[in-house]
């Protein structure tokens, strides 16, 4: 009877959450219907991924072990990623190429934090299940008051869910990254993985937190490994339909990413990143007012600090930020800059010896152990006795 109660009261709970999610997005539906000014477009384009990672915005090709979970946050604070140019009477300025620029200048979303909330979960070596949940902590700007007269930008916001699956085409051996690099080769030296990911759109498309559709996000990501040096790339698309926002129209995009670093002390200790990316936005642009380009392909650089000093790498810690890269004037959902501070746990189960005891219980991760002596892992001492 209990057990049958509890049920039926999570059932009850899950409900009313679905139908509070399914009433508050019908309520924010004209927002989407509207052709010209809709503010279902997501504000961060920074979408982590789950599982092993070293770089934020690379795909990286390891998954967590097979029966394994793992979890992760990464947070992130945005300045002005929208500006939007409110009509004005008469010409307000002169762009650098001379065109006459009309209205003024208003940050639909000023400043944003906004939390990715990650998991991982190996259902085999090779395909890892991945859920993000991200929601916007705090923020403010005058959203479209400017141009409807509407309300501005809640403190708050939940964003769209995003789940999918990643899986290692070319696995990378599980082993120590010195230890790969030495044994050099498929598997080792580079490693390839294939990710879908798509999004559920549960998001606060009001506040520029989500988009009216399923975002489908396929991407084939590489990296490659040589002394101390890593490299790593992704490419694919993310395939929604057209929002326009004053004359600026997002949709299917086209996407790459190019991260490089190097360690600067062993076993993962400290490394230096920097990464590129850049999403090219397909739909033709409107020849209105309020568009400062005729393309508009978002496009910013990072660079940071990556340390896994524990649990043999499964535990790692990730600080950095960026800015624009300026392919094109002031693309919309591109950040003035951007700061990202990160911590993932993914188990990885190395064992760089190949004694079957994975490196983070291995107290000689380098040596192979010899079975049935008093210290597992280990070469035998001289004189060591069996158990």
């Amino acid at each position: 009877m209990p057990s049958s109660f509890s049920r039926a009261a999570a059932i009850t709970g899950a409900l009313f959450v679905v139908t509070e999610v399914v009433s508050e997005n019908a309520a924010s539906a004209q927002q989407c219907s509207n052709p010209t000014m809709s503010t279902c477009i997501n504000s961060d384009t920074l979408w982590p991924h789950a599982g092993p990672q070293r770089f934020v915005a690379v795909g990286g090709t390891e998954t967590v072990t097979s029966g394994q979970v793992g979890f992760g946050l990464v947070a992130t604070y945005l300045s002005r990623p929208i500006l939007l140019n409110a009509p004005t009477p008469g010409v307000t300025g002169v762009t650098p190429d001379g065109t006459l620029q009309v209205g003024t200048s208003q940050y639909a979303v000023d400043d944003q934090v906004n939390a990715n909330f990650l998991f991982a979960y190996g259902i085999t070596d090779q395909l890892e299940l991945d859920v993000a949940a991200p929601v916007t902590l705090v923020q403010n700007g005058a959203g479209t008051s400017s141009i409807t007269g509407g309300r501005s930008l809640r403190d708050t916001a939940v964003r769209d869910m995003r789940f999918g699956l990643a899986y290692a085409i070319v696995p990378r051996a599980r082993v120590a990254p010195d230890v790969a690099v030495e044994e050099g080769g498929k598997g080792r030296s580079w490693s390839l993985a294939a990710r879908m990911i798509m999004t559920a759109p549960i998001g606060d498309n009001r506040d520029f937190a989500g988009e009216r559709t399923v975002v489908y996000a396929p991407s084939i990501s590489a990296d490659y490994r040589v002394s101390r040096l890593f490299f790593g790339t992704e490419v694919g698309a993310r395939i929604r339909p057209i929002a326009e926002l004053a004359g600026a129209r997002v949709g299917t995009q086209v996407t790459a990413a190019l991260g490089a670093g190097v360690d600067i002390l062993p076993q993962e200790l400290l490394s230096f990143l920097a990464e590129g990316r850049v999403y090219s936005n397909l739909p033709e642009q409107r020849a209105t007012s309020f568009t400062p380009s005729r393309t508009i392909a978002p496009a910013e650089w990072l660079a940071g600090l990556r340390s896994a000093p524990f649990l043999a790498g499964d535990i790692s810690f990730y600080a950095g930020g960026g800015g624009p890269i300026p392919i094109t004037d002031d693309p919309i959902t591109v950040p003035r800059f951007r700061f990202v501070l990160g911590v993932s746990y993914a188990p990885l189960r190395r064992d760089s010896d190949r004694d079957t005891i994975p490196d983070r219980n291995d107290p000689c991760p380098r040596t192979k152990g010899v079975p049935g002596y008093e210290r597992p892992g280990c070469a035998p001492l001289p004189g060591e006795s069996t158990k």
